[in-house]
């Protein structure tokens, strides 16, 4: 008897991200390598190997398709006329590589939709006529995967990944998309099986409501970060040594990302405060991850946010325990469980046409932030070494600026992204975070000047 082709299903917390998809932009994330090209650097082979590794990867080779309704979720299918040319492609600019220009192309990218006729990612390739360096940019939506999920995926394309070079097991491609019969079979199970976790699924909403009391049920103070934003977006990028922060958070009991928290609450405070207003206290979404890592065949969404209070003024190592004190609250709670209550509302209010109202008018939170811990050893890519890996994410509803971090071999990058009419002293906010950074004992390196 023949095995029904298995069903693969996004999940719930993957559905936030296409509830999310009703903003200003479109719900994608990425990033891009810096390589050194000294060693030589064929884009032709680029391409084939991108080629050959991608179909480790399963996910990147399959496009989403929606069922019928009463059928559950959409679903994951082979794309069978999948082609790495429709996905990676190469660009040239004049030299030298200038990393803002790179930033600059990343931000177009992330803000032009993918097709949803295809897989939900794509790369290219920035190169110069005769330079020492490129870049590659790497965008995906964020269904496809998330912080943890995405370096799954870089771990499936760097070199090292198959030992001796010889291609991993690859398992027939495409599959058969399956019926309808087998599909509402699935959706039978899954309703079965849902059923008998009613009590587990009780105690993760009891979880998220304690989550979500971690900030409280005001709304927050009315300010010029969340106003409705635009398609465009704008990347500045800070790095700072990942030891010396470290260790600067170390000396306050305290974490990287207790740091992070501190250090952009009070460079808000001081962007504001040069707007005429005052702020003293900030709402940032934060996320918190349901698991510790991913494997290129389990990629998706396993996380919940969570909104925190930080402090803006006042003693910077007090404020600092304060918020080490917050997120091991927060830590101790069950991880992931605020898209229990958060994701059914989003969803209801996407159904009645009413999300893109609510995201942008929202007075729930100031902004976004997450932090990723990345490879701690140097990578490379078709014999290039990767010498910086800088984040890319999103910013949609009427948050106008957000951060996301990302740590790689040593160094910590932070990139900030923002609607560039909504905030128009994008650099001014960079460089009031290199103070506040600098204030807590973390030197910036590597200033980029903008065009």
């Amino acid at each position: 008897m023949r095995t029904p082709p298995s069903i693969d299903r996004v999940s719930a917390d993957d559905l936030m991200s296409l509830v999310a998809e009703h903003g200003s932009t479109p719900m994608q994330v990425g990033a891009v390598l810096l390589l050194d090209t000294r060693p030589g650097l064929d884009a032709t082979r680029l391409v084939r190997e991108l080629g050959r590794r991608v179909a480790g990867i399963p996910r990147l080779r399959q496009r989403l398709a929606t069922v019928p309704v009463g059928f559950g979720r959409p679903i994951w299918v082979d794309d069978p006329g999948f082609d790495i040319a429709r996905h990676v492609t190469v660009t040239e600019v004049s030299d030298p590589l200038a990393e803002h220009e790179v930033l600059d192309i990343a931000a177009t990218l992330l803000s032009t939709p993918l097709p949803r006729s295809r897989p939900l990612w794509t790369a290219t390739l920035v190169v110069t006529p005769g330079g020492t360096e490129a870049a590659l940019i790497v965008v995906f939506h964020h269904v496809l995967a998330d912080g943890i999920g995405g370096l799954a995926v870089l771990a499936g394309l760097v070199d090292g990944t198959h030992g001796d070079g010889s291609p991993a097991p690859i398992a027939p491609f495409p599959r058969p998309r399956p019926s309808a019969g087998q599909i509402a079979a699935d959706m039978l199970r899954l309703r079965l099986r849902a059923l008998r976790r009613v009590p587990r699924d009780l105690l993760r909403l009891a979880a998220a409501a304690r989550q979500l009391r971690l900030v409280g049920a005001s709304r927050v103070a009315r300010t010029s970060l969340n106003v409705p934003t635009g398609a465009r977006r704008r990347f500045l990028d800070i790095r700072v040594g990942l030891p010396q922060t470290l260790a600067a958070a170390r000396a306050r009991q305290a974490t990287v990302n207790d740091v992070l928290l501190v250090a952009i609450a009070g460079a808000l405070h001081t962007l504001l405060l040069s707007r005429g207003e005052l702020v003293d206290e900030f709402v940032v979404s934060v996320p918190f991850s349901a698991r510790l890592q991913a494997s290129a065949g389990q990629l998706g969404n396993a996380s919940g946010v969570i909104p925190l209070r930080i402090p803006a003024v006042g003693d910077r190592d007090e404020r600092l325990r304060r918020v080490a004190a917050l997120t091991r609250t927060a830590k101790r709670t069950a991880r992931g469980a605020s898209t229990a209550l958060i994701g059914p509302l989003f969803r209801l209010l996407a159904r009645l046409g009413l999300y893109r109202w609510f995201i942008d008018g929202q007075r729930l939170i100031h902004t976004f932030t997450s932090n990723v811990r990345g490879p701690a050893e140097p990578l490379t890519l078709v014999g290039c070494p990767i010498t910086a890996l800088l984040p890319l994410s999103a910013a949609t509803g009427n948050v106008s600026v957000a951060f996301v971090a990302l740590s790689y071999a040593g160094t910590l990058v932070i990139t900030i992204v923002a609607d560039p009419d909504a905030c128009p002293d994008l650099q001014a906010l960079r460089e009031a975070l290199v103070t506040e950074l600098a204030a807590l004992g973390i030197t910036a390196t590597g200033e980029v000047k903008p065009a």
